[in-house]
């Protein structure tokens, strides 16, 4: 079953796709926050083209581990994107995702500004990952 994962930002929202086995977490892309929650034209292409069956999004947890201030919004965008597209959704914790893939990112080279773009991408596939491990044990 091949997942799509969902880091919902103010201005972007980074995605990432498991492998159809549903073992292996990739990320795919960032797009605007608005072509996603519009169900836009390359969003649907996107659900479209890799047989998407169903989205998990990150909700950001706090590190006593209960819900942070922004989960409401989150899961409030997440469930609107879920009903446009007629696909189940799951949560899970992305807790220090983004700090992670900005460290990952670092690694290779890259600077504040040249991440920009992959930040996002990166932490949904590493929440993703964690979200498909789970499912798998």
């Amino acid at each position: 079953m091949r997942t799509l994962a969902l880091d919902i930002g103010e201005a972007r929202i980074g995605l990432a796709i498991s492998d159809a086995a549903g073992r292996i977490a990739t990320p795919l892309k960032v797009l605007p926050a608005q072509e996603v929650l519009g169900n836009g034209k390359e969003f649907r292409r996107i659900i479209e083209d890799w047989e998407i069956e169903q989205l998990v999004c990150g909700l950001p947890y706090t590190l006593a581990g209960e819900e942070g201030p922004q989960a409401a919004s989150i899961r409030e965008k997440a469930q609107r994107i879920s009903r446009a597209a007629g696909l189940p959704l799951s949560f899970t914790d992305e807790r220090l995702s983004s700090r992670e893939a900005k460290r990952i990112l670092r690694e290779e080279g890259l600077d504040e500004r040249a991440m920009r773009g992959k930040v996002d991408m990166i932490a949904a596939s590493l929440f993703l990952q964690v979200w498909l491990d789970s499912q798998n044990n």
